[in-house]
């Protein structure tokens, strides 16, 4: 989500962005989805065949050398399965240089699980090789564990022993779990603010967390930390600039992770990250640059940030991208209580409609050809849909699903980055729902900055027309900085949208608990992100009853 008038200030300078035979260009390069797109582009898959070839050709570094703690960067869990789990670390003992502060050597990590925190009872332990190639990053895929269960992890390079993280894998697919409660974030501008949203998250008891994009931001970070106001210390001078190669990416993601909050959520919680923008750049849709690049160009820095995200992040080999393509969508099961239909709103996407400015839907955004899933995901979506047995459907995703009117106008403008830019897009998603027998359909949301909690509609524009399913949106975690718990739209927002249930302005994260009869979903919000400490609070609750879609206040 861009910052008030920045996208706007920026196409007017680069007005080609938006010219008609521009886009419909970008729009046929986008559909060729550039598996094979230049030689420029295909060389820059990154050599993701190097590891190999680095390990035999290059000698190791004994970790006994390193000098100084390697493990800054905490350390995460991701996707738990039935029997199964992804730990991750990144070693780098200096965050802010590139490489992490170690040479282009492989490094020879310990790692180890086990069913007490103490470590008295280990049951599964290996070693695995850090590769120079992937920024000294490890992502371990732990098979043979027991379903449904809590267990604790770390990591050891020479004598350095990681902090302890907990984790839990999921329950057996044809369990019939009971209960499941997991937590929404989104949003986390380190420029806007401190992380207290994840202490208090890290705190919570909560099963798994889903990240629902912005995990970074492109956008420079001056030496005092933007709205952090560092007085104490200063960031270097590379942080302040907009991340363009494959180090920028890395060095952000080093400067996030460095932050003691994010850290201790990583290492309480599992996390199913998925991204939005501003992992790659604000506004993105599928090739299609923000300031008009060349695709070929700005693919390229596709695949440096689609890199860097797996490197960072606790993501399988499945998602180990090629070039600019990453695989990212996927399904997660809990039971029979629950499927996870984690969404990718980001790669595959038509370019947004009237140059992606406040609009009312028409011709062009109702294009039947526009997607912003594209098809292939759309038919994994639905089809996963038909084949569910699970009693909830959840649909982790990025941009606000529901229609959301920003004015009171007979046409109303909304927002063309969103679903209702993509309106037949919506209307194929929940004719495939409806046609599958979904009936407690739940899409969990970021991107927006602001809370909000809406009821599906077959209609929108008829508030007596069939209620489909719930809609949470997540705040954000620092984006906006402090925030206003009734924005300055608020009143006009209740009105314009009679299915908005609820719209809160402060920063903070949403907990879902899902059990056989009902899901319930706490705001949790804090009053200020610019100084940091600030406790948390419930602002509100709400609960649909399995069976009955419709928000009701708990």
């Amino acid at each position: 989500m861009a910052p008030a008038g920045r996208r706007r200030a920026l196409t007017q300078d680069t007005s080609s962005r938006h010219d008609p035979e521009s886009r419909a260009a970008a729009r046929h390069f986008g559909r060729r989805r550039f598996l094979t797109i230049t030689a420029a582009a295909a060389a820059l898959a990154f050599t993701t065949d190097l590891p190999a070839r680095g390990a035999a050709g290059a000698s190791g570094l004994d970790a006994a050398r390193i000098p100084s703690d390697p493990f800054t960067l905490g350390i995460a869990s991701g996707d738990p399965q039935p029997g199964s789990v992804l730990l991750w670390t990144r070693l780098a003992p200096s965050p802010y240089e590139p490489g992490g502060g170690l040479p282009g050597q492989y490094v020879a990590v310990d790692w180890e699980v086990a069913a007490d925190e103490r470590f008295a009872q280990p049951v599964r332990r290996g070693t695995a090789i850090a590769h120079p190639e992937y920024n000294h990053s490890l992502h371990i895929e732990v098979e043979g564990l027991e379903p449904g269960r809590v267990y604790h992890y770390r990591f050891k390079a020479g004598t350095w022993i990681s902090p302890t993280g907990r984790t839990r894998t999921a329950p057996a697919t044809t369990a019939a779990a009971t209960k499941l409660t997991y937590a929404a974030v989104a949003c986390q501008a380190y420029h806007d603010g401190y992380f207290t949203v994840h202490r208090h998250l890290a705190q919570d008891d909560v099963d798994v967390v889903f990240h629902l994009g912005d995990y970074l931001y492109e956008y420079a970070v001056n030496s005092a930390g933007g709205a952090r106001d560092y007085t104490d210390r200063k960031l270097p001078a590379f942080f302040n600039r907009e991340t363009k190669t494959l180090d920028d990416y890395r060095l952000r993601y080093a400067l996030y992770k460095s932050d003691p909050d994010l850290r201790a959520a990583h290492a309480a919680h599992p996390f199913v990250v998925t991204w939005d923008d501003h992992e790659t750049e604000n506004n993105y849709a599928g090739s299609v640059s923000e300031n008009g690049e060349p695709p070929q160009e700005f693919l390229l820095r596709r695949a440096a940030a689609y890199r860097a995200h797996w490197e960072n992040q606790p993501l399988r080999s499945a998602q180990l991208p090629s070039g600019p393509d990453m695989r990212l969508y996927r399904r997660l099961q809990w039971g029979t209580l629950a499927q996870f239909d984690v969404l990718d709103t980001r790669q595959y996407r038509s370019d947004q409609a009237y140059g992606d400015t406040p609009h009312a839907p028409g011709p062009e955004s109702d294009d039947p050809a526009r997607t912003l899933t594209g098809a292939a995901q759309e038919k994994w979506l639905i089809d996963g849909w038909r084949a569910s047995e699970a009693l909830w459907n959840v649909m982790p995703q990025q941009v606000c699903f529901s229609q959301r009117k920003f004015d009171l106008d007979a046409q109303a403008k909304m927002s063309m980055d969103a679903w209702d830019g993509y309106r037949a897009s919506r209307r194929r998603v929940l004719d495939g729902a409806r046609a599958a027998g979904v009936e407690n359909l739940v899409v969990m949301t970021g991107d927006v900055h602001v809370g909000y909690a809406f009821d599906i509609k077959d209609d929108f524009d008829d508030p007596d027309s069939k209620t489909l399913g719930t809609e949470i949106v997540a705040t954000s975690v620092a984006s906006g900085k402090d925030g206003a718990e009734k924005p300055a739209n608020w009143a006009t927002y209740l009105k314009a949208n009679p299915h908005l249930k609820f719209y809160n302005g402060r920063r903070g994260y949403v907990r879902v608990s899902l059990d056989r009869q009902k899901a319930r979903a706490d705001f949790r919000t804090v009053s200020a992100v610019t100084t940091p400490g600030a406790p948390v609070t419930t602002a509100a609750s709400f609960v649909t009853e399995a069976g009955d879609p419709g928000l009701k206040p708990a």
